[in-house]
């Protein structure tokens, strides 16, 4: 490495790079005219990312009507199941009921003539 001290023999050409970097940072920084088809392309890439973005949102709640409905509809299912379950339940108590008053009329009417055939006979 080439350090030197200020007031030292065998001076650096500092100034001259100096000027180089503020050609270059005045170059770099000098005023162009856009491209002529700079707008459009902004435009379009525009559109495309707000139409990318709307059909995302779109389809985000497309996805969650279709999984509200879906549960709906197994919820309304299980419902329903329910309810015929409990319907045909209801339905197998009164047969269940029906036979026992069947049945209970049979015994008292057994029972009766039981009774009548006690009596005859003593």
């Amino acid at each position: 490495m080439d350090f030197e001290r200020p007031g030292q023999a065998g001076k650096t050409d500092q100034p001259a790079k100096i000027d180089e970097f503020e050609r270059e940072l005045r170059q770099a920084m000098e005023r162009r005219p856009a491209p002529p088809s700079l707008k459009r392309r902004i435009m379009q890439k525009r559109t495309v990312l707000r139409t990318e973005r709307v059909q995302s949102h779109t389809m985000w709640w497309q996805r969650l009507a279709a999984s509200v409905l879906l549960v709906g509809v197994i919820a309304g299912g299980y419902s329903w199941r329910q309810a015929e379950d409990r319907r045909k339940g209801e339905e197998a108590k009164q047969q269940v009921l029906t036979a026992l008053r069947i049945t209970n009329r049979a015994l008292n009417d057994m029972n009766r003539r039981l009774a009548e055939r006690n009596r005859e006979e003593k």
